[in-house]
């Protein structure tokens, strides 16, 4: 077994959980980052108004998106890059919300992806006074990043595990979180934490 695994990151344009803007992927394989990608995405149709709120955090606006491929224009390549991999995010029951409620609006099925939670990661693995994205990074080694960049975002939350699992000596993923006394959760349970 090796330390495989997909962190993903999504910005949305309101507080829709469907609303995906933009999307980062950090493949990882044997505990090393070995592709990325990131691109902006045009929300789903009734998702697709930016809150001055979520602009505000990502930076990203409605005109930044206008010729942007669709949801379903690019379903395929997201789903292509993440495989069958464990999905890695920072608060995965978010990212997982966006990935499922954004393919639900859009009549596509959403495969079943396990997945697992750098936070929880980080409050097992650090003792910090935050465990928002920038100071779990710092403390993995990841220095100062474009926080809310959804590629730069990835890459930390790919990090934080990479660098957890060397701490914890764990050889994948599923002994990384056995080790911290957390689970890799499966498509049912990132529902449930979301509700």
């Amino acid at each position: 077994m090796a330390l495989d695994f997909t962190a993903i990151d999504f910005e949305t344009a309101n507080s829709s959980r469907a609303s995906a803007c933009s999307v980062g992927l950090v493949r990882v394989r044997a505990g090393q980052v070995v592709a990325t990608a990131g691109w902006l995405i045009k929300p789903p149709p009734g998702h697709d108004e930016f809150h001055t709120w979520n602009t505000r955090i990502h930076g990203i606006h409605a005109e930044d998106v206008e010729h942007a491929a669709t949801w379903e224009e690019q379903f395929d390549r997201l789903t292509s890059f993440a495989g069958a991999d464990v999905l890695v995010a920072h608060n995965a029951g978010f990212d997982l919300s966006v990935l499922r409620l954004a393919s639900e609006v859009t009549g596509l099925a959403c495969p079943p992806y396990r997945s697992l939670c750098s936070l929880q990661v980080a409050r097992k693995a650090y003792d910090l006074d935050s465990y928002k994205l920038p100071s779990a990074a710092a403390a993995a080694g990841f220095g100062e990043f474009a926080h809310h960049d959804a590629l730069a975002d990835s890459r930390a939350c790919a990090q934080i595990v990479i660098d957890a699992a060397r701490r914890a000596r764990a050889q994948d993923v599923d002994s990384l979180a056995l080790a911290l006394g957390i689970r890799v959760s499966d498509a049912a349970t990132s529902d449930r934490m979301v509700a």
